[in-house]
């Protein structure tokens, strides 16, 4: 069987003020191509496919449009949610989806439909699993569990640890395996160890959130979703990554897992590369006539820019910055002062003196009144 591990779809996520809806339709497309040409029968998602609780009209159309396409005339599609998504509305069409070899695994706890005529398609399911099988009469056992928090299992918080609740969460979801055929563990976690970028929010490193390697099943595969730069965790453990770069520091070569069945084991086959959506570069330079040289060779990209000055920027200079790459989308000015006030000499100076110095220090000239009135209103209101 030929399984396609993806997670971290975002559909709706924006960089900065811009759209990337179209992006996301073009490499969720690339991920349609990629099943048909490398004849996948099981397509597995590792959450967040949403970026929002509450996504819009046209991130809505967009999901049901492509995992319509994901699963054509005879694949199967396994979705989880993640943090990001909102369990309850992700799964609400779970029963219509089921008919057309759509399985989505919310906060609702309730089991996919099974049986029907489709080539692959589910052939037994609880609350927590799935079995599917293919033309070939292959199948595979999937523990599904979305983003894992007491509220999704009902449950009132205990004095277990979390790492105990996951090795007991995680055991639920095998109770119906019987160890004759290939095991996935499909979830969207943060494993300890894994390497994050900027772009994942309210993520436990290291914290009490944190999973253990230990925790995972040993044997089979783990498909992981949650962090945004593939990688590898323990033994049989991966995140596929996100789909589009979402932060300037993560690299731009991502892509999506092809996995294979060998009798009862899961072996990845294939990483393959997604081409689609722009890349996020980070510059770097001294000046802005450097700035200037540089940015219009980075032309179809999102660039985020850090200029070291010794004078503010002009507005003219801004707007030439701002014309010579529509995708420069972060500006940062660090402006180095020669001017240095003496730490024994600022605790006599009042707080309109000390804003004055520090705005001095960080622009190279003097703030206007307008501004030193505005910060002497909010330091007296917080003084109150």
């Amino acid at each position: 069987m030929n399984i396609l591990h993806t997670s971290d779809w975002h559909i709706g996520k924006r960089l900065k003020d811009r759209e990337r809806i179209t992006e996301q339709a073009e490499v969720l497309e690339e991920l349609v191509s990629v099943c048909e040409e490398k004849e996948v029968d099981l397509v597995l998602v590792a959450g967040d496919v949403f970026d929002t609780y509450l996504p819009s009209a046209e991130a809505e159309e967009l999901f049901f449009r492509t995992v319509k396409k994901l699963a054509g005339d005879s694949r199967a599609v396994v979705i989880i949610s993640g943090n990001h998504d909102d369990g309850v509305r992700l799964a609400a069409s779970a029963p219509l989806a089921g008919e057309d070899g759509i399985y989505i695994f919310g906060n609702r706890p309730s089991a996919p439909p099974v049986g029907g005529t489709r080539k692959t398609r589910a052939v037994e399911a609880g609350e927590r699993y799935v079995v599917i099988e293919n033309a070939s009469g292959e199948r595979v056992y999937i523990n599904a569990l979305p983003y894992p928090n007491e509220a999704r299992f009902r449950e009132e918080k205990t004095e277990e640890t979390f790492p105990e609740k996951m090795t007991r969460w995680i055991a639920a979801g095998d109770e119906n395996y019987r160890g004759d055929m290939p095991h996935i563990l499909l979830s969207h976690l943060f494993v300890a160890g894994g390497v994050v970028s900027d772009s994942e929010r309210d993520i436990d490193l290291g914290g009490a959130r944190a999973v253990p390697v230990s925790c995972l099943p040993g044997e089979g595969y783990v498909a992981l979703g949650h962090l945004h730069k593939k990688q590898k965790v323990g033994e049989n453990a991966r995140y596929s990554g996100s789909l589009l770069q979402y932060s300037f520091d993560e690299t731009a070569d991502k892509s999506v897992l092809l996995l294979k069945t060998e009798g009862k084991e899961i072996v990845v086959a294939e990483e393959i590369p997604l081409h689609a959506g722009k890349k996020l570069v980070r510059l770097e330079t001294t000046g802005a006539e450097e700035a200037l040289r540089l940015l219009p060779m980075y032309e179809n990209c999102y660039v985020e820019l850090t200029l070291h000055l010794t004078e503010p920027l002009t507005s003219s200079a801004t707007q030439a910055l701002s014309e010579a790459n529509e995708g420069l989308v972060s500006l940062i000015a660090l402006i180095r002062s020669e001017e240095a006030v003496p730490v024994a000499a600022r605790a006599s100076l009042s707080a309109g003196e000390l804003f004055t110095e520090f705005y001095r220090s960080q622009y190279g000239e003097e703030p206007s009144d307008e501004l030193k009135t505005a910060f002497l209103a909010l330091f007296a209101e917080g003084e109150a």
